[in-house]
């Protein structure tokens, strides 16, 4: 029978799961390598077959309902006589009563290393292949690896090399090294499975056993069967266009404008008249009136001006009825600040989604309900209440918390750090994060994604448009709620090494989505991603003013996946002349102190230009001038009789030369397009994470810690990686010197 026969007969006999007879016939059919076995009707039978397969074998009950066989004593091991057979089968028989459907017999395969492969239904991403450390170690050790299906060979060979035990699938212990191209087709063939059968809910294989000349085969199997998936109806897509206008009004209409102070129909209409927004601003609250030496309109109608936007802020009771009128003015978008929709349950969800209705009819896009706003600093656009004005630059960010987008923004702001636009996106009843993907992707003043998500409204649509979007620029996410545990699948080891986490994220390194770890991060990673070229590599070459950071630095390197590169004799001989023979004569290079401001910038150039490292960090070299300052600031304040004019003139003599180092930096990358990381030695309040040179392609990049730059050039390193394997042309890829 075909696989699809054996899942209709079965579905047709009221069943859940395939028997694991069928079960590894399916499989079978997919490339699955698959034991030897033999079906037999009862003990006699069974007895018969094993006398004939040779000793020893394995005896398992038989059962489309018997899906937990070992804990339920239906699995014996090892039997080496018909009479061993026998008895075990009489006693399967009395354990498992009228859901024993027969026996299965097995040789007893040896290996001593066991994994597990399978393939669960997610309920936004779809089909899920599995693949981890089987055996009774499976959920104890909780290693395993996803990928959303389908994959390919190129992506279950990766998917193998990620596992953490992937030493056992080497030469161990005088057995040879597993069969990788067979356990890749197997994960490939659970893929095809997946795509041609929605019906397949989950698949287990448990254990996939390596025997000790390598071959793979998979000793017992469950194949889980339900309704396909009817997947809810498609949101409307957004278009980029329709994006782009909602960030780029010409005229605001704030509806719910107030004259008391810290409210949101106050705050927002103050936040953009104090930005500078170059367009018309029209307050609106039917109460009429004057606020802050304007008018006050009683209804967006009575604006003689066309409107483009509404910023909305009066009750979610009266929203709906604003719809016509804004129909009617001509007001394509909405910035829905208003709360009470769906985020405070069934009654919310019902008016939001009402709202979301006429909306539509009306041709109007809503971002919110219950958004912080937004903001777009090209166009000094501010509307975010919060009084945050980041300069403009090439960094998008689209947060599903506002209070956290806008604590960001301000850390941008402090610190240097570009932004393209921002939107907290609330509960987003029309605009999406998958929205925002695409229209940022269209977008040519984006040149990186900063995501802080705690849910996706469409699996599948975020999963492809990330992975479009990745392709041309960097997507970073940061994601809420990470310990949340997904619902248990009763039936597979598979869904339970699973979480709603677990695959989001494997969705995310599949699309080539930077994973963030703590919301300091994106904020890094966004300034090391637009200010920066990629590395081609993971070499590293480290230049310190003193030993110990250099340690620790190089430590750091090897814990986050980078290497140390070693210096070639060329480059030693060339530092040799620079620097006293007690010098490190290794990487990283210890610049033992010396005074030479020239010096650093000289080693630099080495560095760069030599083939052997595809990255610079720099510790140390920057921010000598804060050190000094409070030196000045000391001797100014204990001795009066200190040459005033001389210590000025030093304080702004180490300005320039920092400033001047900076320059080098920059014009030293874009000669190799390589990046250069720095690490300060001591945070001047004046000093930004991102430093610009007027007329330069890069910028200078400047962490406070080591641990944050060597996070940041890994994360670079591990997209660049990720590009390698799409195949991205190198022109392509991230901020490129023209």
């Amino acid at each position: 029978m075909s696989a699809t026969e054996l899942i209709d007969k079965a579905i047709a006999a009221g069943q859940h799961a395939l028997s694991e007879a069928d079960s590894k016939r399916v499989l079978a059919q997919y490339g699955v390598p698959v034991v030897e076995e033999r079906r037999a009707a009862d003990a006699d039978q069974a007895a018969a077959i094993a006398q004939a397969m040779g000793w020893p074998v394995v005896l398992k009950g038989l059962g489309a309902k018997l899906t937990h066989k070992s804990e339920l004593g239906l699995v014996r091991l090892g039997l080496t006589s018909a009479e061993a057979v026998r008895q075990a089968a009489a006693a399967m028989a009395a354990t498992a009563g009228a859901d024993l459907e027969g026996f299965l017999l097995q040789p007893q395969v040896a290996g001593r290393r066991e994994f597990v492969a399978g393939l669960l239904t997610d309920d936004q991403f779809g089909p899920v292949v599995m693949f981890g450390l089987g055996g009774v170690f499976t959920e104890a050790l909780d290693d395993a690896v996803f990928r959303i299906a389908p994959i390919d060979q190129a992506q279950a060979l990766s998917m193998i090399d990620e596992l953490r035990s992937r030493a056992l699938l080497g030469p161990f212990r005088g057995e040879a090294a597993a069969d990788r191209q067979q356990l890749a087709a197997a994960l490939v063939g659970l893929s095809r499975l997946a795509m041609d059968e929605p019906r397949v809910r989950e698949i287990d294989i448990n254990p996939l056993l390596v025997s000790p000349d390598g071959q793979v085969r998979a000793v017992d199997a469950l194949i889980v069967l339900g309704q396909a998936v009817r997947r809810s109806e498609a949101r409307p897509p957004v278009s980029p266009a329709a994006m782009a206008a909602l960030f780029h009004p010409n005229s605001v209409a704030y509806i719910g404008a107030s004259d008391v102070f810290g409210k949101w129909g106050n705050r927002l209409f103050t936040d953009t008249l104090h930005g500078g927004f170059p367009g018309q601003v029209h307050l609106v609250n039917p109460k009429g009136g004057v606020i802050a030496g304007r008018p006050v309109h009683k209804s967006v109608l009575d604006i003689a001006e066309p409107v483009d936007l509404a910023v909305v802020t009066v009750p979610a009771a009266k929203v709906l009825a604003l719809i016509p009128e804004l129909k009617q003015k001509g007001v394509t978008s909405v910035v829905l600040v208003s709360s009470g929709f769906a985020e405070v349950g069934p009654e919310g969800q019902a008016m939001q989604d009402e709202l979301v209705r006429a909306a539509r009819e009306a041709g109007i896009l809503i971002l919110g309900p219950n958004t912080m706003g937004l903001c777009n600093p090209h166009h000094k656009f501010y509307c975010s209440g919060a009084g945050a004005r980041p300069a403009p630059g090439a960094t998008a960010f689209v947060a599903q918390s506002g209070n956290m987008g806008v604590q960001l923004l301000f850390f941008a702001e402090d610190q240097g750090i570009g932004i393209r636009a921002f939107a907290g996106s609330g509960n987003e009843a029309m605009l999406t994060v998958e929205d925002a993907l695409d229209g940022f992707e269209a977008d040519k003043l984006t040149k990186t994604v900063l995501l802080y998500l705690e849910s996706v409204k469409d699996g599948r649509r975020f999963f492809q448009s990330a992975s479009r979007l990745s392709r041309r620029k960097p997507v970073v996410a940061l994601k809420g709620g990470r310990t949340a545990i997904g619902g248990k699948a009763a039936a597979s080891h598979t869904g339970a090494l699973a979480s709603n986490n677990r695959v989001f994220e494997a969705a995310c390194r599949q699309a080539g989505v930077v994973l963030a770890d703590q919301p300091m991060d994106m904020l890094d990673l966004s300034a090391a991603f637009a200010s920066l070229p990629l590395p081609a590599g993971r070499r590293v070459a480290i230049v310190t003013l003193g030993g110990g950071w250099g340690v620790v630095t190089s430590d750091l390197c090897s814990e986050y996946g980078l290497e140390v590169a070693e210096l070639s004799p060329a480059i030693i001989a060339e530092i040799d002349k620079l620097l006293p023979p007690y010098w490190s004569r290794a990487n990283p290079v210890d610049l033992v102190g010396e005074p030479d401001e020239k010096l650093p910038m000289t080693i630099l150039d080495m560095l760069l230009d030599w083939d052997g490292c595809d990255a610079v960090i720099h510790l140390g070299i920057m921010g000598r001038k804060a050190m000094a300052q409070r030196l000045i600031d000391a001797t100014l304040a204990t001795n009066p009789d200190c040459d005033r004019q001389y210590l000025g003139q030093g304080r702004q003599i180490l300005r320039e030369i920092e400033r001047g180092y900076v320059e080098h930096i920059v014009r030293a990358m874009e000669r190799a397009n390589k990046p250069v990381i720095g690490v300060s030695l001591d945070a001047d309040p004046n000093d930004k994470t991102v430093v610009e040179i007027a007329g330069a392609t890069f910028k200078g990049v400047f962490f406070q810690t080591p641990e944050r730059a060597v996070k940041a050039l890994a994360k670079m390193a591990g997209y660049e990686s990720w590009l390698d394997a799409q195949g991205v042309p190198r022109q392509e890829r991230g901020v490129r010197a023209d």
